[in-house]
């Protein structure tokens, strides 16, 4: 999973261009600045005044954009309209719902903002180095301004639920009793530029230490109060976003926004259960063939409990997935005819990160880092069966080869590169666990069983986030469809579940995505015949950045008709 945190690092200039949009394309880039962690000597602004004057901003661009002349039909000026149009529509949409009031969900939100950008800043110089110790000393009016957004959702009933508020407050616990010496905001001082003399080193750590121990951990006290005397007590009893002021509206925008389809909530709940059956009946196959000849429940329960499934230790885990990631890259070059510069690694979690979900961090060309795919202290306890899946995912050719590949095409235009339609981004990251399965990934049936419960996991999905937003199931009936029909540990349902009520429709998107990429290759197998290339497929869906799928369909269509036109293309 990659978090929109994340994906706002990836700004840059926009584009030299000649077109009639330039100016609006380059007014949201400069918008879109406004709210990035990495864009600049401050925090974003996240005032109620300020996300009035983007949301006017958004309004008054979107005119701008409507009563330009039509762009040349298949030009990249078209597409770039179409996207830009459909991003200030759902800003614009997004807005009345005042989504600030509620900024964080079970695991990550503004409390992990300033370790986000630590995590990606480099200093090369004692200007760089200043300028984050100025960061580090305006940090508590970022939290100020947070502490007023949820004051804010609790004057007008936009709140959490109280698991929710109560599993942050634990969060908050942790980050707000680690000592100042061991903050992630110090992470950028611990290597610093030869060029910057050793004592100057020296005192720019003691400054550093200093604006923590005066300006943050003030701040996190502060907050865990707020949170203990005020959010927790007054954290809504009811889970679904259905229960909030006008919820089921509510809902129904982040499911369109979220999987970028007019598909209801009723009608992703019926291709829940459809997927489910389906995947149930491959699981059945798999099981068989691993000699088991029990029950699927008995099988599922010797999966849970049997040693041989789980490595002894966090190191060995590390050891299993890094061997797997390795094994994938050699064969990358067989499935994709462009590929990232940028590599990719295996990094523990640090411990303020820990109730984050696991997943992948993106990195920065300019500044050097690498991608990761970060795993935590507990993640030796899921089966190493499900590796190869999540390597797959998380990592290539998932996350980080269409991440990465976005960040590097520095000839498009900010708002493409850095924009997140969930379908997209995850719905590829899925479908790229079942392309492991004719890249040869999986090597054994337990693997393809752990591929096909991973299957069932996001096919769960569908019915859960509906059932607990939508039909006012209980977290209990909601974990059953998980307990029943996947091979995920305990506490990984339970975290599941809790994230789901905390992240209305989110969850939606990775099943939703992934058939979505399933049916454009299909569509482009059928038509194009010996001329289907793999390779150039999976370079045209990537190509262009992330956008919404009825836009990625499209996009597909016109190069099945340039493909076709093509005299002699072979696979």
């Amino acid at each position: 999973m990659i978090r929109i945190a994340l994906v706002a690092a990836l700004l840059a200039a926009a584009p030299a261009c000649a077109t009639p949009i330039d100016d609006v394309v380059a007014a949201y880039d400069a918008l879109g600045q406004q709210t990035d962690a990495d864009a600049g000597p401050q925090w974003p602004d996240m005032s109620k005044a300020a996300a009035d004057r983007r949301t006017a901003t958004s309004i008054a661009l979107k005119a701008k954009l409507d009563a330009l002349p039509p762009s040349p039909a298949g030009s990249e000026a078209a597409l770039t309209r179409r996207l830009l149009d459909w991003r200030l529509g759902i800003d614009i949409e997004g807005a009345r719902w005042d989504e600030d009031r509620i900024p964080f969900d079970n695991g990550d939100g503004f409390f992990n903002t300033a370790n986000y950008a630590a995590a990606n800043t480099v200093i090369r110089s004692e200007a760089d180095a200043t300028a984050w110790i100025a960061r580090i000393r305006a940090f508590p009016a970022y939290y100020a301004q947070e502490t007023a957004n949820m004051r804010r959702g609790l004057a007008t009933g936009f709140i959490q639920p109280r698991p929710t508020a109560a599993s942050v407050l634990a969060i908050l616990r942790i980050a707000s009793d680690q000592p100042a010496s061991a903050s992630p905001l110090l992470a950028p001082f611990k290597t610093l530029p030869s060029t910057i003399p050793t004592d100057r080193q020296a005192a720019l750590r003691t400054d550093a230490l200093a604006a923590v121990e005066q300006a943050v951990k003030p701040a996190q006290r502060q907050m865990v109060a707020f949170f203990a005397d005020d959010y927790v007590p007054h954290a809504r009893t009811t889970l679904g976003a259905s229960s909030l002021p006008d919820g089921k509206a509510y809902y129904a925008f982040t499911v369109r926004r979220s999987t970028t389809t007019d598909l209801t909530p009723d009608q992703i709940f019926a291709l829940g259960e459809k997927e489910i059956a389906r995947i149930h009946d491959e699981m059945e196959a798999q099981m068989r063939a691993t000699g088991f000849t029990g029950t699927l429940p008995e099988f599922l329960v010797k999966l849970r409990t049997d040693k041989q499934f789980y490595a002894p230790d966090l190191e060995t885990y590390i050891e299993k997935a890094s061997e797997i990631g390795k094994r994938i890259d050699g064969l990358l070059p067989l499935w994709f005819g462009t590929l990232p510069r940028l590599p990719w690694t295996i990094r523990i979690k640090p411990p303020e990160l820990e109730g984050s979900s696991g997943g992948y961090n993106l990195g920065d060309p300019a500044k050097g880092v690498a991608g990761s795919v970060v795993v935590g202290r507990a993640s030796f306890g899921d089966p190493l069966f499900g590796l190869p899946a999540w390597i797959l995912h998380e990592g290539v050719p998932g996350h980080h080869i269409q991440i990465a590949l976005g960040q590097e095409r520095t000839d498009l235009p900010a708002f493409r590169r850095r924009d997140e339609p969930t379908a997209f981004v995850e719905g590829w990251a899925l479908y790229a666990e079942q392309l492991g399965q004719d890249m040869g990934v999986y090597r054994t049936p337990y693997e393809q069983f752990g591929r096909l419960s991973f299957d069932m996991w996001r096919a769960c999905r569908l019915i859960m986030d509906v059932g607990i937003h939508m039909k006012g199931w209980s977290a209990e009936q909601a974990m059953r469809c998980l307990e029943d029909n996947t091979a995920l540990p305990d506490r990984v349902v339970k975290g599941e579940t809790q994230r789901y009520i905390a992240w209305p429709a989110q969850a939606l998107a990775y099943k939703i995505g992934e058939l979505q990429f399933l049916t454009e290759r299909q569509r482009a197998e059928q038509v194009l015949g010996p001329r289907f290339d793999i390779r150039a497929f999976h370079d045209a869906v990537l190509d262009d950045g992330p956008m919404p799928l009825s836009v990625l369909h499209d996009q597909v269509s016109q190069w099945i008709a340039r493909r076709s036109a093509t005299p002699g293309a072979q696979p």
